[in-house]
Order: C-alpha cells, then sequence, then structure tokens
C-alpha cells in the first residue's frame, strides 16, 4: 500500500512527547513490511536549522481565503527507514513554538495547521497515497478538506491524546476556508459553540484508532472522554485499539551508546554499574532502591501525586530521581524538593534525551502514576532496559504491566495508591526473585512486528472509495 502519515511532529524533526516516537517507528516498521510509506510533516525553524539533506519534490498552490499559498515540498531520505515530506512555507511554519498562537494573532497555530492540513491532501493526490493516516488535532482538518477538494482516498485519524482537542471560535473556519456547513453538531466540528479540530477528525475519517485497546475502551465513557464519548460510542463499529510499540534497534542496552556499561538480560551486572554512574552523576545517595520518573510535567501525568507522596517515600532508604519540564509549579516543586532532600532527591528539569537513557538504565524502578495515560512508551522502554515499572493501572499502562509479574500497579490516582505500590515494589527490591523480574520485564516483546501487522488490517479493512 501507498501511505502517507500526517503528523505535527516526528523524530529527529520535531518532539514534545510521545507522538513524535510513534510517528517515525511506525512508518519505519510498516516501511520495512514492504509498503510504499512517507511522513508529511511541517519544515518548522527547528527543523530547518537542523541542516537535513534535503530534496526539493516542486511546489503547489494550496487553495486559501486570502489568495492562494504556495508551498513547497522537500524529501528526507534518513539512513533507514521511511522518507519524510517537509512542507514549507515560512509565513507558517517559521516557528519554535507551532502549538502556541502569537501574540498578534490568537487563532494562528489553528491557521497554521489548517494549511498543513490542506497541504496534506494536495500532496496524497500528486503522490498517489492510498491511504492518509492523520493524527491528533493538528491533522484534524485532513478528512475534511479530503471532501472539500474531492480526494477519493481511504482516511485514518490516530488519537494519540483526547485531552488536546484544537477547539477554537467558529470564525477560524473562514481563515482556513473550511465551508460553514461543515460547522455541524451530528458530523461536523460543532463543539460546544467551538470549532474543534479533533472532533472534525473523529467524525469524517473512515476509521479511527486509539493508542492501547484499553484506551479505545475507556474514551468511549464519560469518565475518560473529554466530552466526545458520545460521538465515539457512536463510531464504535470504525474504532480499533492498537497498542503502540517501541523501536528495539533504537531502545537497546546492549547497544545504547548513552549509558556508562552496555549490557543485557544475562549481564545483570552491566545495569548494576549503570545505577552507580547515574546516582554518582546526580549526587545521590545508592543505599535503597532508586526510582526515577522521565515524564512531561503535566497533571495527565500524576506529578502532583509523586510530590505529595516524597516525604512518606523518603522516610526509608531510597532516592528519586525526576527528568522533565512542563507546568511552573510543578517545576518548583520538585525543585524545593531536591533542596529540602538533598542526596536523595533529583530534579533536572528540563528535556534530555541522554540522560533520560542513563536513567532507563540506571534505576530500579520507573514511575509513571498518570491519571490517565493513553499508550505510554516509558514503562515498554523500562522494562526493555530491567527497570521494573511502578504504574497507575489506566490505558496502556493496564495493557502492558502484569502487576507483580512485569511491574507493579496501582488503582487510586491518589499519593496513598502510589506508596502502596512502592511498598510492594520496595519488599520485592533485591529479593530472591528480583533478577527473574527484571529478565521477565526484559524478555517483553514491545517492537512494532504485531502492531504494524494489525494497522495492515486496518487500512485494507476501508472499503475503496467509490466501492461498496
Amino acid at each position: 500500500m501507498r501511505i502517507l502519515f500526517a503528523s505535527s511532529e516526528a523524530t529527529p524533526y520535531f518532539k514534545t512527547g510521545g507522538l513524535a516516537d510513534v510517528a517515525r517507528s511506525l512508518p519505519d516498521a510498516l516501511w520495512e513490511r514492504g509498503h510504499d510509506v512517507r511522513i508529511i510533516h511541517p519544515l518548522y525553524r527547528t527543523v530547518r536549522d537542523q541542516g537535513l539533506d534535503l530534496e526539493e519534490e516542486g511546489q503547489a498552490w494550496i487553495p486559501w481565503p486570502e489568495g492562494n499559498v504556495v508551498v513547497r515540498y522537500h524529501l528526507h531520505q534518513p539512513r533507514r527507514g521511511a522518507p519524510a515530506v517537509l512542507v514549507d512555507e515560512p509565513a507558517f511554519f517559521d516557528t519554535t513554538e507551532p502549538y502556541a498562537p502569537t501574540p498578534r494573532d490568537p487563532i494562528a497555530h489553528g491557521v497554521r495547521f489548517g494549511l498543513f492540513s490542506r497541504a496534506v491532501v494536495d500532496y496524497a493526490r500528486r503522490w498517489g497515497a492510498e491511504v492518509v493516516h492523520a493524527n491528533d488535532w493538528p491533522t484534524g482538518l485532513v478528512p475534511v478538506f479530503a471532501r472539500v477538494d474531492r480526494l477519493a482516498v481511504r482516511t485514518v485519524f490516530g488519537i494519540h491524546n483526547l485531552a488536546y482537542q484544537g477547539n477554537f471560535p467558529p470564525r477560524i473556519l473562514r481563515r482556513v476556508g473550511v465551508p460553514r456547513h461543515f460547522y455541524r453538531m451530528e458530523d461536523g466540528l460543532e463543539f460546544y459553540e467551538q470549532a474543534s479540530f479533533l472532533k472534525g477528525g473523529l467524525a469524517l475519517s473512515d476509521r479511527l484508532v486509539a493508542v492501547s485497546p484499553t484506551y479505545a475502551r475507556e474514551i468511549q465513557t464519560p469518565a475518560f472522554g473529554a466530552g466526545l464519548d458520545g460521538l465515539l460510542r457512536h463510531r464504535a463499529a470504525d474504532l480499533w485499539g492498537i497498542l503502540n510499540g517501541i523501536d528495539t534497534r533504537d531502545w537497546d542496552p546492549a547497544t545504547d551508546e548513552a549509558i556508562a556499561t552496555r549490557y543485557d538480560a544475562s549481564r545483570l551486572d552491566g545495569k548494576e554499574a549503570n545505577r552507580r554512574a547515574v546516582l554518582e552523576e546526580l549526587g545521590l545517595r545508592g543505599d535503597g532502591p532508586f526510582f526515577a520518573m522521565v515524564s512531561r510535567l503535566a497533571d495527565q501525568k500524576g506529578v502532583d501525586i509523586l510530590i505529595d507522596a516524597l516525604p512518606e517515600m523518603l522516610r526509608e532508604p531510597g532516592a528519586v530521581a525526576v527528568l522533565g519540564d512542563g507546568a511552573p509549579d510543578y517545576e518548583r516543586a520538585l525543585a524545593a524538593a531536591a533542596d529540602a532532600y538533598p542526596g536523595r532527591v533529583a530534579a533536572v528539569l528540563r528535556f534530555d534525551d541522554r540522560l533520560a537513557r542513563r536513567l532507563y538504565a540506571g534505576a530500579d524502578f520507573f514511575l509513571m502514576p498518570s491519571r490517565y495515560e493513553p499508550c505510554g512508551l516509558g514503562q515498554m522502554i523500562a522494562q526493555r532496559y530491567g527497570t521494573v515499572p511502578i504504574v497507575r493501572h489506566t490505558g496502556g499502562l493496564v495493557d502492558t504491566v502484569e502487576d507483580g509479574v512485569t511491574g507493579f500497579a496501582f488503582t487510586d490516582p491518589t499519593p496513598e495508591g502510589l506508596l502502596g505500590a512502592v511498598a510492594r515494589a520496595r519488599a520485592a527490591w533485591r529479593q530472591p526473585g528480583w533478577d527473574e523480574l527484571r529478565r521477565r520485564c526484559m524478555a517483553l516483546d514491545w517492537s512494532w512486528t504485531r502492531s504494524a501487522a494489525q494497522y495492515e488490517e486496518l487500512y485494507r479493512s476501508i472499503p475503496t472509495p467509490g466501492m461498496p
């Protein structure tokens, strides 16, 4: 199949979260299975500054209310895997913060992704795509413009996080050239008197796919549906749940050059060497279990649950390291905890891929106290590195962590719930069966092999446009 995978972020071009990893590793897995796959992605300033070797494919006139806009398509071929088409139009994409409005235009980010969505449809026609796989709200207008521009193509919409919806004042539709009749409640963009890009993708794509089976079920309930559970129940026959994978060549402690000592399940002494190295790097004591968290600092991730649990956690020996950035209140609270517990708590308030790898390799336990988690990649990576996850029982964490077997899980999103799981983890640390627990985690196969085959089945389940 000829598959165009549309995403507002993908490694190595731009990343704010797990979508970027999936938008590279899933197309690569499909490409390796023999499909003709291209990622399509905006050429942000941060991408341009990387100095990539780009081949210009041509330019296109994109219909636009204020007059046609010229975009240029550049092809980037990585050393391995699927090529990417980078959409270039400096007035729209020359930014370092693509999801943010500008001081003069509070809906600039919506307009930006409106143009990107229409360019996706234009490129799909030029290239002859058989499937367009759009992802999250920035590409929610792809199925809308496919109808406007009469593109006969199968459309799939990936749901990575239903909480981010791309809701704008209805006037944005005039700005991006969406006809007014798409602003309707039942099967259009109207959502509580806003124009929702996400709802457009959910209502008008041929198939929907959530990033884990449990999340696909959860989002059909009021508790997790973010106001869209009724629409998702209505579309239940078209909604699939396919678990994300990870690139097991990239995430491999036997070959990872960022860690102190490479190791595998037969050489766990190498993991102990990584533990000593990262504890020393962060100035932490090693007389108890070492807990790590690598995350965006957001409500979703349960950062406050960990912060509130820290005093009780630290009544016993052990160290905690948190790597990530996000909400200023959480950054301040974690910095204060590091000051209050020297040698016990480290707060590194930035994104740092290489340090993240050292934490995956060196920690004993990996914390994910998420209030909700569509899939989660951190727990899979941690297991790959023999670091036992402690997770809230939700979303993809249900599908990847078996309590007491390949990690520890708790139900209530409270400090007490987390502390109960931490106590059970402490009881297992360095006791008989500890190495067996770590090896069970490392033996799990979270490669894309199975999931890529399910995506093939999903794409083929869509009738060819114009066919019954």
